[in-house]
């Protein structure tokens, strides 16, 4: 049987130190521009810091890992292991997916790259699943082809606390900003097929939680009815810098939800919270294939 090598990017929310005690695994830092500085998450960059930083109102964009370095990491793996399959957040959301990919053909088929329209909680179940199948001898080439057959099977809804990240990046105009906080309005947002979108506008926290939990039963009973009778889905809670909040949702979920496992309470990525601020909470739904 072959050995192989699992890797993502901490978009995931898999961390160093988490991959420390899972065999086989290994995570590649987001890059982070705070001002003039490069900072990379889970290295020097915690998530306490990272907060702090974007309450101060300091200036935070993404980047990308550097292709380079993702080489020579390939390069040092693979005298170690026969395979590596890599994991990187959706091409939808980010080029570094594409680049890996480009790169990747010079390996010969040893490294395979997954695009399935994953990100954070849906990235960290579809790590999960590489690194079980791969326990069963499943190929790197065929543990790729399963993870993007199954690209469609997951949902995410997510509750923006504050306009101003949104406004920020361009996904609403100023003038659209203001109504909005004015009005006090929460939208919610979804993340279908890897792409960020508006999903909802609602007048408070409580009916926002309520319209995503609705979205995802609905999910659940439609697109997903077949997987949910072979228990082969499962649901996850994301929060950006707000814990007890989202330990709250996650009770609120399991009584509506009760048919289907509630599987972990995460933080959502650090690059995703750049775009939303904090005090955003999500609720998101995967198919398990490992």
């Amino acid at each position: 049987m072959k050995k192989i090598a699992i890797i993502t990017d901490s978009n995931s929310g898999l961390t160093g130190k988490e991959a420390e005690q899972i065999e086989n695994l290994f995570i590649v830092p987001m890059p982070f521009m705070i001002g003039e500085e490069e900072f990379f998450e889970d290295i020097n960059l915690t998530q306490e810091q990272f907060y702090q930083k974007l309450l101060s109102n300091q200036n935070i964009s993404t980047s990308q890992p550097s292709i380079g370095q993702i080489v020579e990491m390939w390069e040092e793996i693979l005298k170690k292991y026969d395979e590596i399959v890599h994991l990187p957040m959706s091409s939808a959301l980010s080029m570094s997916c594409e680049t890996a990919k480009n790169f990747a053909k010079q390996f010969e088929g040893k490294v395979q790259v997954v695009d399935n329209h994953a990100i954070s909680v849906t990235l960290k179940q579809s790590v999960l699943d590489a690194i079980e199948l791969a326990k069963k001898g499943f190929s790197a080439e065929e543990i790729k082809k399963m993870l993007e057959e199954n690209k469609s099977n997951n949902s995410i809804y997510i509750m923006v606390s504050t306009l101003k990240y949104l406004k920020k990046g361009g996904r609403i105009t100023p003038a659209a900003a203001a109504i909005g906080t004015l009005l006090k309005i929460k939208p919610v947002l979804q993340i279908q097929g890897g792409k960020l979108d508006q999903f909802a506008k609602v007048l408070n926290e409580k009916v926002a939680c309520a319209k995503m939990i609705s979205a995802v039963k609905k999910d659940l009973e439609t697109r997903f009815k077949d997987y949910v009778k072979k228990g082969q889905m499962r649901l996850y809670v994301a929060h950006t810098n707000c814990l007890a909040k989202a330990q709250a949702f996650a009770e609120q979920i399991r009584k509506e939800i009760p048919n289907v496992e509630l599987t972990f309470i995460d933080p959502l990525s650090l690059s995703v919270a750049c775009h939303i601020g904090d005090g955003a909470l999500a609720i998101a739904t995967s198919r398990v294939i490992g």
